[in-house]
């Protein structure tokens, strides 16, 4: 998965460069090329590919096992009380 977003990344940097350095062609629209072809495109497809491993870490987080409170608290009241005077 990774080697193909490096090739992808590498043609779309040449890309780049080709636009910069052409007669026609400016920095501005080999920036945009570089951000509309590459970058964007890149980063919706590497989120998207990487949500089953998300759904599975979260999944064995909250099946873990552990209790909610790992710290090893006592229970008690979530406020104190108020203390009356003698």
């Amino acid at each position: 998965m990774y080697l193909v977003a490096i090739a992808w990344m590498y043609v779309v940097l040449m890309m780049s460069i080709v636009e910069a350095l052409s007669p026609q062609g400016t920095w501005l629209g080999a920036l945009f090329t570089f951000i509309l072809y590459g970058l964007l495109p890149l980063g919706i497809v590497m989120y998207l590919l990487g949500t089953p491993m998300r759904r599975r870490a979260r999944i064995a987080l909250s099946s873990s096992g552990t209790p909610p409170d790992a710290g090893r608290h006592p229970a008690g009241e979530p406020v104190a009380t108020e203390r009356k005077e003698p």
